[in-house]
């Protein structure tokens, strides 16, 4: 406090007390620490929250498991049916070239090509009705389109005799079907993302009317396989251990060459068992369908059908190879074209909008003297045969020919 000259009311001259002023406090040092306290704590909260996001993402990409429709997948609604023709919602996956099944709650079945000429709404598509595999296909059924054409076995789905069969792996023991034949050159058909061993059933009459036996294997995943010990699916990159194990299964069997026929991560596990195989000698050739080639590519457009937002994709990539493990370099090697030792046969095309194709015309160009490559528009992946199947049985044919 402090004292001021003052004058009281009879004139005479004072002295009264004053408050003192406070002064004023130095917040100068004091409110950037805690901004950036507070800039930090955001961070670190946002961080964790992309992470988390990112992990979560990664996850999804890794869990495509078999027997599911692959992400991105439009469900379409059953609006008519009739003896021969269904009228389904009008879409692009609705109006793809080919044939295709179609499943849903507790029904299976099989479509043909559009059919133009037939009368329509404009937000409604008809396609020629095949068959009912099973269940009943009735208009506001829920519906998805799957290259399986086949819901059953090979003697109950096409009448051919087979035989089930249980190969020690890695992880327990894998079921099988083995369609015999009587040449010495066996196909191992390797099914993949969205699907079960009865994708190759598409192609087991155009196999069986060559004599060719086929062995269509459940890997670790699948239903009746041993789950993966992480839970991921690998894209491959583990997977291929378990082609390993049906070599060997094959070879005990009497056969004396084989091919490898994949679909997707399939073909990965191919190019893989022809890569690292210990009894990779008796294989003859590769077939590739839709192979995935790029896995960051892959995981990235996995990610994204599962609508994971785009600035989150590449975390989603790293987050999905940290987690299952695929840092490791054997990946590029097995897709490198200057691993390839046998006649590989490539079906692939610019519609597939999870494993890009752009590195299938690589591998063709860079080894044209091992590598055919049959390109299918229109497609999408692991359904080149549906979209085609006449000119895609033509270029399996040209290619096996040779190795029986």
């Amino acid at each position: 406090m402090s004292l001021r000259r003052g004058t009281d009311p009879a004139g005479h001259g004072r002295l009264r007390p004053v408050a003192a002023r406070a002064r004023p406090v130095d917040t100068g040092s004091v409110r950037p620490a805690t901004a950036t306290a507070a800039a930090v704590t955001t961070l670190i909260g946002v961080g964790a929250a992309v992470f988390a996001a990112g992990r979560y993402a990664g996850d999804i990409a890794l869990k495509a498991s078999s027997g599911r429709p692959l992400p991105g997948d439009p469900r379409l609604t059953v609006h008519a049916t009739g003896p021969d023709r269904v009228t389904l919602t009008r879409s692009l996956a609705s109006l793809r070239p080919g044939t295709y099944g179609i499943e849903g709650h507790g029904v299976h079945a099989v479509v043909g090509p559009v059919l133009d000429r037939v009368p329509h709404t404009a937000d409604t598509v008809v396609r020629r009705l095949e068959r009912v595999e099973h269940g009943e296909l009735e208009p506001g059924a829920r519906v998805r389109l799957t290259p399986e054409l086949h819901s059953g076995t090979p003697r109950s789905a096409l009448g051919v005799a087979y035989e089930d069969v249980e190969i020690p792996g890695e992880l327990g023991s894998l079921p099988a079907w083995l369609v015999p034949g009587a040449r010495s050159t066996w196909v191992i058909a390797l099914h993949g993302i969205g699907t079960t061993r009865r994708h190759p059933l598409n192609l087991v009459p155009f196999l069986t009317h060559r004599q060719i036996p086929v062995l269509c294997l459940s890997y670790r995943g699948d239903e009746g396989a041993p789950p993966p010990p992480d839970g991921f699916g690998h894209l491959g990159d583990s997977e291929w251990r378990d082609v390993d194990a049906a070599l060997r299964h094959v070879v005990r069997q009497g056969a004396k060459h084989v091919v490898l026929y994949g679909w997707g991560p399939g073909a990965t596990m191919a190019l893989r068992a022809a890569a690292g195989s210990g009894v990779r000698d008796v294989i003859r050739g590769l077939v590739l369908d839709s192979p995935v080639l790029d896995r960051e590519a892959t995981l990235r457009n996995l990610a994204a059908a599962h609508r994971v937002p785009g600035p989150l994709l590449p975390l989603a990539v790293r987050a999905a190879e940290g987690r299952a493990g695929l840092h490791g370099d054997l990946f590029p090697q097995a897709a490198d074209p200057a691993a390839l030792s046998v006649p590989t046969l490539v079906l692939h095309g610019p519609d597939d909008t999870i494993a890009p194709w752009e590195p299938s015309l690589e591998l063709a160009s860079r080894r044209p003297e091992l590598v055919t490559l049959h390109t299918v528009r229109g497609a999408p992946h692991a359904s080149m045969w549906n979209a085609d199947p006449v000119r895609y049985e033509e270029a399996l044919r040209r290619f096996l020919t040779p190795l029986l």
